[in-house]
């Protein structure tokens, strides 16, 4: 691995992102990792909103010190006249262009793919939005949650007792992983026939994608999969037991040698190789509570570190049900040199996640997370400002 930031693959590609919130800025940030110099557009007097959804890790967000490394922060008023004029002057410069404005305000500002395409003809605009741009949603917010509820994920997630929302923004995650995606695709298509394509990305869509399976199962098996909290709807045995000692224990059977492993080497029941009830996936998941008694009854005779060897000694896959201390202390992450240190505002510094897509003889750039507006003079000087016109503009708050 090396540290050498002039080997990394975008380094030379200029991002300019308006953004806030999650899925804009996860996918700059994926970009600004390998290299692409990406300037965040701010709002003067607070930034991105997300800088304010809490103050836990040393007075930041936590959403934002995850999402905004390696960035540099400028911040104008883009309703003023003065501060639309540096907006055009950097996405002159620039070879992509990510914006998630709400609904319809980059049509209205001119930002839309179709002006800038005509202003700007090898800018890639990537819009990320909450149901599209056209359609009869097009004006509708969207934030994960909702997003969440409308793809049916929320009925899905839970237990018999209730829905639940999934943990983490994943509609957001989504939508970033996509636009991501799509712009690195975008840059390809142009490095290779000189045509710049918009990307467009919507957080319904890009979730919709991502619950196909039980879609697939809704629409002909007739019924939607059922809630069954960490087991698996389709698949049995697939899901926690508790053992003697009080931690759960997660295993899975994915065929039928591993079935008969389980029953021989782990229940010490061989009998139920045969027994019908159990002969086939179908089978278990029509017999589940039956087949999860018995697992039951057998966790209750073994301690999660005695019931996780029996597993893995039979071939069984298997892991503890971690809770995020337990991550955060994870033995192959620190085994591999996952973590680095990253500068936040402030000056403090936080242990990162190194991205995990591992590029042979390429070290990812893990820079600071920028204060509001740090880099504006920097910017500004860039694009030809001298110290006095940038004061001038301070003092109107353009910046």
């Amino acid at each position: 691995m090396t540290e050498h930031p002039e080997e990394l693959p975008l380094r030379g590609i200029t991002v300019v992102s308006i953004e806030q919130a999650v899925a804009a800025p996860f996918a700059t940030r994926q970009l600004a990792d390998l290299g692409a110099r990406v300037i965040k557009v701010e709002r003067p007097g607070g930034g991105d909103f997300a800088r304010r959804y809490d103050t836990t890790v040393h007075g930041e967000s936590s959403y934002f010190v995850w999402l905004n490394r390696s960035k540099e922060s400028v911040t104008l008023d883009l309703k003023s006249d003065s501060g639309r004029v540096i907006l055009e002057q950097l996405l002159a410069k620039a070879d992509v262009f990510v914006q998630n404005l709400a609904p319809g305000a980059a049509a209205r500002m001119g930002l839309g793919a179709k002006d800038l395409a005509e202003r700007f003809p090898s800018l890639i605009p990537c819009s990320v939005s909450g149901y599209g741009t056209s359609g009869p949603w097009a004006n509708r917010k969207a934030y994960d949650l909702l997003v969440q509820c409308q793809t049916g994920l929320v009925s899905l997630t839970g237990n018999e007792h209730g829905s639940a929302r999934v943990g983490i923004s994943i509609a957001d995650i989504a939508a970033g992983m996509y636009a991501y995606s799509g712009i690195l695709t975008a840059l390809f298509t142009r490095a290779t026939t000189g045509v710049a394509r918009a990307v467009e990305v919507s957080l319904f869509e890009a979730l919709a994608e991502w619950v196909s399976q039980p879609a697939y199962y809704t629409r002909y098996g007739g019924t939607q999969p059922p809630r069954t909290g960490t087991q698996h709807a389709t698949i049995a045995p697939y899901g926690a037991y508790t053992a003697a000692d009080g931690k759960d224990v997660l295993l899975t059977v994915q065929n039928e040698r591993e079935w008969a492993a389980l029953c021989e080497q782990f229940l010490r029941r061989s009998e139920l190789v045969g027994d019908k009830r159990f002969a086939t996936t179908s089978d278990r998941v029509a017999h589940r509570a039956e087949l999860n008694a018995i697992l039951a009854a057998r966790f209750t005779e073994l301690s999660s570190k005695e019931a996780m060897k029996l597993l893995d000694q039979a071939g069984i896959a298997n892991a503890g049900v971690n809770d995020i201390e337990d991550f955060l202390a994870h033995p192959v992450l620190e085994a591999r040199g996952r973590w680095r240190d990253v500068r936040i505002p402030g000056g403090a510094t936080v242990p990162a996640l190194v991205p995990p897509a591992d590029l042979g003889g390429v070290s990812p750039r893990m820079g600071a997370v920028p204060a509001a507006g740090e880099h504006t003079d920097s910017i500004l000087g860039g694009l030809g400002y001298t110290s006095a016109a940038i004061d001038r503009l301070r003092a109107e708050h353009v910046i």
